[in-house]
């Protein structure tokens, strides 16, 4: 990764929640963002410093377009309810993309409950998670183990329930598996997720956020 103050970046999932504060939050940094969106009109509408690559994650030209000429690479896909899991399938292409580049630095968001994180939240919250999401948490491990997988220089950020309130600037964050899953604003997760273009405290780690 280029050490400069202002990185190009290539963005997964900028339409969701999350995306949207990551957008906000990058481009208020001076970095510039490449994202990939079916849909333009949902990008803000100052577009300083965003190019739009207009495309689905399923398409391989359009991930290799978005990723092209980029320092790094965050991924905030997500699925709705209900919805087929798009995690682990668009993960796929954008993990070729990079490789074939030579992007290495990727910062991916996933949630508290994947992998080792279970037992950090509560019994109620797991079950309620196996009932409604659990294609969606399953397509989120597969997404983890193929990052884990790619030789990468990757964090995986695990958060806890996701609210829309405000940037505290106030969270807990580490590897302690102490940190339990309580609800932390998208703004906050995304503060945290920007900071980790130019900070490798947690490479090949996957902290947790609550």
């Amino acid at each position: 990764m280029k050490e400069t103050t202002s990185l190009n970046i290539a963005l997964f999932g900028a339409t969701g929640g999350t995306g949207r504060e990551v957008l906000q939050q990058a481009l208020a940094q001076g970095h510039l963002v490449q994202a990939l969106v079916r849909d333009p009109a949902k990008l803000p509408a100052e577009r300083h410093g965003i190019t739009s690559i207009v495309g689905d994650v399923l398409d391989q030209a359009a991930v290799d377009d978005c990723v092209r000429g980029t320092d790094a690479v965050i991924c905030v896909l997500g699925t709705r309810p209900g919805a087929a899991p798009i995690e682990s399938r668009g993960t796929v292409g954008i993990l070729a993309a990079m490789r074939s580049q030579e992007v290495r630095r990727l910062i991916a968001v996933t949630s508290m409950g994947v992998g080792d994180s279970a037992e950090q939240m509560s019994i109620i919250f797991r079950v309620l998670m196996q009932l409604t999401l659990k294609k969606i948490m399953a397509a989120k491990e597969e997404q983890e183990q193929l990052i884990r997988a790619s030789g990468l220089d990757w964090t995986i950020v695990r958060p806890g329930g996701l609210t829309d309130g405000s940037l505290t600037g106030t969270y807990a964050v580490g590897l302690a598996k102490s940190i339990q899953a309580r609800r932390v604003s998208r703004a906050d997760v995304a503060q945290f997720v920007v900071k980790q273009l130019t900070d490798d405290q947690f490479l090949r780690q996957t902290p947790a956020i609550s």
